[in-house]
């Protein structure tokens, strides 16, 4: 039986916008991922660097298909998948997933902002969506860890503006958000999940340790919610669920060219890349 969000923490996440589930996955589980991820080809391929402005950058890689390899067991488990669709109250399908990498003492900053920020550009008409972060290093507020305005996605969606390689929150917006709400450091654990809805309010510092932060984050929406511009952006597909076991089986699947790469455009939306 799959580790079920209870009561208390689908109402924590329905009052804070995020909610944080300790030890969703376990060690052998984590460590799978991370070995994968650091010999596949294909995240260092299709990875984007992103320029913080500040001297830091950050890497991430995105893609559309969860498929059979370890990152899509992630994605497809019903901890994840059943999970976000308590939470959002409303059966979902998956959006993208992407790795991101923070290395040690060069790991850049992400300025405050909401992912419905982005993803209301990529045509998605409804808010109800949301992210799990699952955390495959130590994550501290040393190696830049998310941080969350508790209570934040209460404000609806907030304008965007591009500086750089980042879009961010309205600064004005932006700094009485920061005076209104509880700023929370988000340490985790490896395996320990962040479920955050996508009006919620978040960034990262940069990493000044010499420890990486490598995550997973797997996104979702409601089924009913078709993107105004299909094909660029997926529509409802179905979500094979598969066994809570299933990551271990896929130690050492790697991403391939049917993942369905994302290319990021000026809005910090994604775009399928054809590969």
């Amino acid at each position: 039986m799959y580790r079920r969000i209870t009561e208390q923490e689908r109402r924590e996440f329905e009052e804070n916008g995020f909610v944080i589930i300790k030890d969703l996955f376990c060690k052998e589980e984590v460590d799978a991922l991370l070995r994968t991820a650091k010999s596949d080809h294909a995240i260092s391929q299709h990875a984007h660097d992103l320029d913080d402005g500040s001297g830091g950058k950050s890497k991430l890689t995105a893609w559309f298909k969860p498929g059979d390899n370890v990152y899509g067991m992630f994605a497809r488990c019903p901890r994840v998948v059943q999970n976000m669709k308590t939470l959002l109250g409303c059966d979902v399908y998956h959006y993208h997933s992407k790795m991101m990498l923070k290395e040690p003492f060069t790991g850049g900053a992400w300025a405050w902002h909401q992912d419905y920020g982005y993803w209301y550009h990529a045509g998605y008409l409804f808010p109800e969506m949301a992210s799990c972060l699952v955390a495959v290093d130590r994550a501290t507020k040393e190696n830049g860890c998310i941080q969350m305005l508790k209570g934040s996605h209460k404000m609806g969606r907030i304008e965007h503006v591009t500086t750089g390689d980042q879009t961010g929150a309205e600064s004005e917006r932006m700094k009485w958000a920061l005076g209104r709400f509880e700023l929370v450091y988000c340490e985790s654990e490896p395996g320990t999940a962040v479920f955050f809805h996508g009006n919620t309010l978040h960034a990262s510092a940069q990493n000044k340790s010499p420890n990486p932060r490598w995550s997973l984050i797997c996104c979702y929406t409601g089924t009913h919610n078709t993107p105004l511009n299909e094909p660029q952006h997926p529509g409802y597909e179905p979500i094979h669920l598969v066994d809570d076991d299933a990551i271990l089986r896929a130690v050492g699947m790697e991403l391939h060219a049917d993942s369905s790469f994302l290319e990021k455009d000026t809005k910090g939306t994604y775009s399928k890349s054809g590969t």
